[in-house]
């Protein structure tokens, strides 16, 4: 009689630790935002078209610029429109080391808070010598971005992973970057792919990011420091290899504002759905 009575206490407890779980408060609770990247070989097909269905995710934030064949005006238009904001754009590292004024003058149109620069040109292996040139690049233009009220972002791609000191390259990059002028955004998938641990970085270092890029690794796919990998191993959050609830946790206590879903797939219209229903669905 006592086993039967601890048999059904044990079930009892994990019942009600089950149901506790299911019906605690939603650990995702910020907007959901998209990167126009994820539409590049859409928007050929009818950018109003694209963004009506960006509206019916419910996704209200958008990390641009513009795309092709649109000019910047007439696409805030249309975000307009359809009740989608535009606090991020992307910008080319050439042109904002040339011309950062003209970078400014687009942010400035879309409304945009923050300018994040994705990629660091460099040989076949990123070293620290490119390291160091980043790091006076965007110290420099992190200034001018500033002055203008605009924060400039790094974001990460993987190949920053490679080792240098007590760290890596990525570290050296954070460091040496003055925080009053450079900021950065994690691409979760591109820094587990290059050997990082997404969540403890944001813990690392909790005052120097300010958004993140959501996507996730197919199973199986082995890290590297190449910065690339097939766009058919992005799939929806939860189905690959990231620690989704891990990061966001982390990312919740770093004040994460801003999350923007990339879907590099050719199944990103299948797969952003799940993403979407998978993140709304995580619970504290």
């Amino acid at each position: 009689m006592n086993k039967l009575y601890a048999s059904f206490f044990l079930l009892f407890i994990f019942l009600g630790s089950a149901c506790f779980a299911q019906n605690g408060s939603p650990l995702f609770t910020n907007a959901i935002g998209v990167q126009a990247y994820t539409y590049r070989n859409s928007w050929a097909g009818g950018i109003a078209k694209v963004l009506d269905s960006v509206k019916a995710l419910g996704i209200t934030e958008m990390e641009g610029p513009n795309p092709k064949g649109i000019g910047p005006e007439e696409f805030k238009k249309l975000l307009h429109e359809r009740g989608i904001l535009m606090p991020s754009i992307g910008a080319d590292y050439g042109l904002i080391s040339k011309d950062p004024y003209q970078v400014v003058t687009l942010a400035k149109t879309f409304g945009a808070a923050f300018v994040m620069v994705a990629w660091i040109p460099h040989g076949n292996t990123f070293t620290i010598e490119d390291a160091k040139k980043a790091v006076d690049e965007f110290n420099r233009e992190g200034k001018i971005l500033k002055d203008n009220g605009i924060t400039l972002c790094y974001h990460d791609h993987g190949y920053e992973f490679g080792p240098y000191g007590d760290g890596t390259l990525l570290d050296y990059i954070i460091q040496n970057t003055n925080p009053d002028y450079v900021s950065f955004e994690m691409d979760i998938m591109w820094t587990f792919h290059g050997g990082g641990d997404p969540a403890k970085l944001l813990y690392k270092y909790p005052t120097r990011w300010k958004m993140l890029h959501l996507k996730d690794i197919r199973k199986g796919i082995a890290n590297d420091l190449t910065g690339g990998t097939s766009t058919h191993n992005d799939v929806a959050l939860g189905t690959g290899q990231l620690d989704i609830p891990g990061i966001l946790r982390a990312a919740k206590a770093a004040g994460i504002q801003h999350y923007f879903i990339e879907d590099e797939s050719p199944n990103h219209a299948t797969q952003i759905p799940i993403t979407i229903g998978y993140i709304k669905g995580l619970k504290e």
